[in-house]
């Protein structure tokens, strides 16, 4: 353990500290566009490995998952190997799996890498912060995680117009080779100039270091099977499956069980008893839902654009490019609003402006044409930058310092889970929705209906004019009605989707009148 005057004044390195801000940016920087770039590749991924699109997106659930997993194991680690050699570690296991998720010849070998590739990825972020905030002293600590919080949004930014220039120009695959070269530069880099400070002394099991690893059982198998039950549910037909019973049943067991467990224990993996702090606990379930809305709109749109209006891999993302921007834009802003009012109004506009935007893609159609597509996402990005550091601070505001790495690893879990169980539950009601939709649609498909007679033969007539017989034209206008019915009823499923996540937003405000006032913030803000 540190004592206080090691950590206000931590150790200086022998090198440029700006230096290490750049190598401990190298793998976040990575691991968050990994994150980002899949999103537009769905569609290609789902094809070129003959899955559904819906079955593609457990490519970034599972994921979300593995990382969620780690998160609170990253001090453990730390402790047990070295920080240095653990982030170095998680650097190898995240480029190493990377390059098996390139070669992966079918969807469950691609899931699997992903879900070694969400381990190592895990670390990364915590870690890095560590490494980043005692490689300054305090003056310069506050631009230092500034710069760091730009570059973890530079990367969602970039990462959907890149991943889809690979996927058009190349193969999704590559957006996973690229990691490979970024991995052994960050190693090399890391190994010759990050160093562990003296004061961070390493335990073995020989000298009483000590693991939950039944809270950790409990854990895995807990996330585990809840996010089987929610990738598989839709497929199966939920409970009409015996398989998804028992996923549900298992789930719910391993769940209350490490509920119980850790809160039994003296050093749990999960520090439950933060939750005895009625700010912390709103922010957490704040985070959580907005991990649900974020993760699974930047899932949504892609899809969207790519399988109902056309667009291209590269053309989708930068549908998506422009609103992480006017994210990046506003975060400094809102760091110094931060000075100046309470950091749950600064949460309540951007939950406003957040269920705007999604209203707002609620009334799309399909004769959106791509400036209106952009415009509505900005609008809803616009909201994200007023949300994740003011949560941050509400969270952390009456947490005591020495839990802060506990906490930290407690919200970002929450948002994980939130995003994995997002981006599982948004396809899975706009599958249903379009059912739905399509059964309600096909009864104007009669021969009873004059419009749709009129349709019919108006299209049969103009495709026996380019030279189809009149049966071969009758049948192909009754496919191409039937296809565009298909299309209107799973665009209608989208606005569905979207007008529900607005509603989420809406109903999260009156939360933030539950949470106990607070001063302005004074000082740098760390982001987490």
């Amino acid at each position: 353990m540190a004592n206080s005057s090691e950590i206000q004044n931590p150790v200086k390195p022998g090198v440029n500290p700006w230096l290490i801000a750049v190598t401990v940016m190298l793998a976040t920087f990575m691991e968050v566009l990994d994150t980002s770039i899949a999103n537009v590749a769905l569609p290609h991924i789902a094809g070129s490995l003959s899955a559904d699109v819906d079955e593609s997106t457990w490519v970034l659930t599972s994921y979300l998952v593995s990382n969620a997993i780690v998160l609170p194991l990253t001090g453990w680690f730390s402790t047990l190997f070295g920080r240095k050699r653990f982030y170095m570690t998680c650097v190898v296991i995240f480029t190493i799996s990377s390059f098996f998720c390139g070669l992966a010849p079918n969807l469950l070998l691609l899931v699997f890498f992903r879900v070694i590739q969400g381990a190592g990825g895990g670390g990364l972020q915590p870690v890095s912060q560590a490494i980043l905030v005692e490689s300054f002293d305090k003056t310069k600590q506050g631009m230092a995680m500034a710069v760091y919080g730009m570059g973890v949004v530079v990367a969602p930014i970039i990462g959907p117009t890149l991943g889809g220039w690979i996927t058009d120009n190349f193969s999704w695959r590559w957006i996973f080779f690229i990691n490979i070269p970024i991995g052994i530069l960050s190693i090399l880099m890391t190994s010759a100039l990050v160093r562990d400070p003296p004061y961070l002394v390493r335990k073995t099991f020989k000298t009483g270091l000590k693991i939950d690893f039944i809270g950790l059982g409990l854990l895995t198998v807990g996330l585990g099977f809840t996010q089987i039950a929610l990738d598989k549910g839709e497929r199966d037909d939920w409970f009409g499956s015996h398989f998804i019973v028992w996923c549900v049943v298992i789930a719910i067991c391993g769940l209350v069980g490490l509920v119980v467990w850790e809160l039994r224990q003296k050093d749990p993996i999960i520090d439950l008893r933060l939750l005895k702090d009625r700010n912390f606990t709103v922010a957490a379930f704040t985070m959580f839902a907005l991990g649900v809305v974020l993760y699974g709109t930047t899932v949504l749109l892609p899809i969207l654009v790519q399988t109902l209006m056309g667009y291209t891999a590269e053309l989708s993302g930068l549908v998506l490019s422009p609103g992480a921007i006017i994210t990046m834009l506003s975060m400094p802003l809102v760091g110094k609003l931060l000075s100046k009012y309470e950091a749950r109004w600064l949460v309540v506009f951007g939950l406003l402006v957040l269920a705007t935007g999604m209203f707002q893609l609620s009334r799309l159609n399909l004769e959106t044409n791509f400036g209106t597509f952009v415009y509505t996402w900005m609008i809803s990005r616009g909201g994200l930058g007023f949300l994740f550091v003011p949560i941050n601070v509400m969270a952390f505001n009456f947490i005591p310092r020495e839990k802060t790495n506990n906490a930290s690893g407690l919200i970002n879990l929450a948002r994980n889970i939130g995003g994995s169980i997002g981006i599982s539950a948004v396809t899975t009601i706009q599958s249903r929705m379009s059912q739905k939709h399509q059964g309600m649609l096909v009864e104007h498909l009669s021969p009873y209906n004059l419009n749709y007679q009129h349709a019919l033969q108006s299209m049969a007539a103009a495709l026996q004019a380019e030279g189809a017989s009149a049966a071969q034209a009758l049948e192909q206008a009754r496919a191409m009605l039937y296809q565009e019915l298909v299309r209107q009823s799973a665009m209608l499923a989208y606005v569905d989707v979207f007008w529900l996540l607005g509603a989420t937003c809406i109903a999260m405000i009156p939360l933030m009148f539950l949470m106990k006032r607070t001063r302005p913030h004074k000082g740098p803000i760390a982001a987490h």
